[in-house]
């Protein structure tokens, strides 16, 4: 006699709903990724590498890169202004100054609040050493290059740059001084500020740059 088969057991099926959900909640983890990225990177600082709504792609990226290496370049030219006829220029201070809101713009900052916040910070640090040009203690032109350079520094970068800066002009005052006690003058001793300037502001352009691609090679 021809042997009953048992009849086949049902295959597994999986509830709509739970799959629909699941992948709800993969799409919510894919999208939530971007913007965890972007607070991490804005909490510390980093406007020309993140995910920000105001980014506008590599091509403004690179743009800001250019800028950066722009006002390297600058703070050299002022640096080696400085040391030979102990002035900076009007001019050269203010196309420091001009080309920050263009790397605003290109590095992705927010125009509220962040961009009143870095010229509010700027101006704060310009006032305190436009006292101490009162004072005697520093030239016109240096107190300007600080200013106008200070608007390119992530606000986390202001007191380490501030201290190099503040390390720098005492290692030149005290060669300044050596000097002129092995060379006498009747010339007033005049310190070359733009260098430690520049050589600070150098620093905090090589810590943020190299920053940002650390983030980069993190996502």
């Amino acid at each position: 006699a021809a042997a009953k088969l048992a009849p086949a057991m049902p295959a597994p099926t999986i509830s709509t709903s739970v799959e629909e959900g699941r992948g709800s909640d993969m799409r919510r983890r894919i999208s939530a990724g971007p913007r965890n990225a972007t607070r991490r990177a804005r909490g510390h600082g980093y406007y020309l590498i993140s995910h920000s709504r105001y980014s506008g792609g590599m091509d403004q990226k690179i743009i800001a890169l250019g800028l950066m290496g722009l006002l390297a370049l600058l703070m050299i030219a002022a640096a080696v202004s400085d040391l030979r006829s102990r002035t900076i220029s009007n001019g050269l201070n203010a196309t420091i100054a001009l080309f920050a809101i263009p790397f605003w713009i290109a590095s992705g900052m927010a125009f509220w609040p962040d961009m009143p916040m870095q010229f509010g910070a700027a101006f704060a640090v310009f006032a305190v050493f436009a006292g101490l040009f009162a004072l005697g203690a520093m030239g016109g032109g240096d107190v300007k290059m600080i200013g106008a350079v200070m608007l390119w520094i992530p606000l986390y970068l202001y007191f380490p740059m501030l201290t190099i800066m503040a390390i720098g002009g005492g290692i030149l005052s005290a060669v300044m001084l050596i000097q002129s006690k092995i060379r006498p003058s009747d010339k007033a001793i005049e310190v070359p500020y733009g260098l430690a300037i520049a050589a600070g502001g150098l620093w905090a352009l090589h810590q943020h740059y190299l920053n940002q691609f650390q983030f980069i090679g993190s996502t």
